[in-house]
């Protein structure tokens, strides 16, 4: 039974949102606008039922791991406030509404996304990927974590305000109790920065301490949200343009990603590629932004030049083009040995070693003295727990092992 529940859940929940997902562009679809509205709406309906399926997965394999629940909470979450948020707009369409409890329902929908993306992510980065908090003396941050979420999911409901243009709050307090709700809707603002730096600690606190399979998880987990991090930082930090829209769609796409990452990761689903992605993802960044910069500057450097001669900008478009794209491998090696060097030490040691080994190997004529080099060359690039060398004679029934 303790299998078959996190997909019963799972089930239950994603039908119901990819349902009313349905049925909003059916019924409120007018126009290619509204179509598009619907298809977006389909969409985060299916990236939630995803993200849950995800988790039905790990629930169902780790029972006892409390990230496979939080993941299947955060996706059937999200799946149920779209339903119940898809209800009260059905009540504002001409001639089908006022539907019974619509009110209730726009009520429900405008305060589920604080227990549901800032509570369960928040713990979603405090228990990952054990299940568990890092140690017994973080239960007070637990603790802390849970009351803020709990006061800020209060204050948004309780809001003297109206939900939107259409409904007001029907459980709003009036009087003293109205200006009681505003303080403690403005007192929990002030928690959500607490809560996430003590979210990121834990992360951070896991991450050191951690070895082996558990650092590799956390890697996954922590390349995630990074990304978040630095799309959406940069976004909010930027002028209004493409750039940010760019940045912006590319955090939205990594906070969507956090969950999978963490799902993947518990699962233990291709865990050793995260080196590979991190080398990857800091070689081409620093490539984009360099031939980016190139490319920018030698357009303005070139028109300034030309401008005498020429009174278009075509001619310096053209030549920086041909400029960057003959500087790509060499840059790229360049950050790339940058890169190894700097972070990835064992790779890049590994790499000189071979080629020294190689080097070497084309003058050594002593049998004996190039077993033991290759010996050596085994231990400092791969580093493992012991090392033999077998070698074959002229005597194919003869066999020696040259030391270990």
């Amino acid at each position: 039974m303790t299998a078959r529940l996190p997909w019963l859940i799972f089930a239950t929940g994603s039908a119901l949102g990819v349902s009313a997902a349905v049925v909003v562009t059916a019924v409120g679809w007018t126009g290619p606008a509204e179509l598009l509205i619907g298809v977006g709406l389909a969409l985060v309906g299916l990236g939630a039922a995803a993200i849950g399926a995800l988790g039905a997965v790990v629930a169902s394999r780790l029972p006892r791991n409390a990230v496979g629940w939080i993941l299947l909470a955060l996706g059937v979450g999200i799946d149920l406030a779209f339903a119940v948020d898809a209800y009260a707009e059905l009540s504002l369409v001409e001639g089908l509404g006022p539907l019974p409890g619509d009110e209730w329902a726009a009520w429900v929908g405008s305060w589920t996304s604080i227990p549901l993306i800032f509570g369960l992510t928040a713990f979603l980065f405090m228990l990952f990927p054990t299940g568990r908090l890092p140690s017994r003396r973080w239960r007070w941050a637990g603790w802390f974590v849970a009351v803020a979420v709990t006061l800020a999911t209060v204050a948004v409901a309780l809001a003297p305000d109206e939900i939107n243009p259409a409904f007001d709050n029907p459980v709003a307090p009036t009087g003293q109790g109205a200006e009681l709700a505003r303080w403690l809707l403005d007192a929990t603002d002030l928690l959500a920065p607490p809560v996430l730096v003590t979210a990121a600690a834990a992360l951070v606190v896991r991450l050191r301490r951690s070895r082996g399979v558990e650092r590799q998880q956390l890697k996954w987990f922590t390349y995630a949200a990074v990304i978040v991090g630095v799309g959406l930082g940069a976004a909010s930090a930027m002028p209004a343009g493409p750039v940010a829209d760019a940045a912006f769609v590319v955090g939205l796409l990594a906070l969507a990603g956090l969950p999978v990452a963490a799902g993947l990761a518990v699962l233990r689903y291709r865990l050793y590629d995260i080196d590979v992605v991190i080398n990857k993802t800091l070689v081409y960044g620093a490539l984009t932004v360099t031939l980016g910069t190139a490319y920018l500057g030698s357009v303005l450097l070139l028109q300034l030049v030309l401008r005498p001669v020429t009174q278009g900008s075509g001619l310096a478009v053209a030549v920086s083009t041909l400029a960057v794209a003959g500087l790509f491998r060499p840059v790229r090696s360049r950050i790339q040995a940058g890169v190894d060097r700097r972070f990835f030490r064992h790779r890049y040691d590994a790499a000189r070693t071979l080629e020294a080994f190689g080097v070497r190997l084309r003058h050594e004529l002593d049998l004996q003295a190039l077993a033991a080099d290759l010996r050596n060359v085994v231990h400092d690039t791969m580093q493992p727990t012991n090392v033999s060398l077998w070698l074959r004679t002229d005597d194919r029934n003869d066999s020696r092992t040259t030391g270990q």
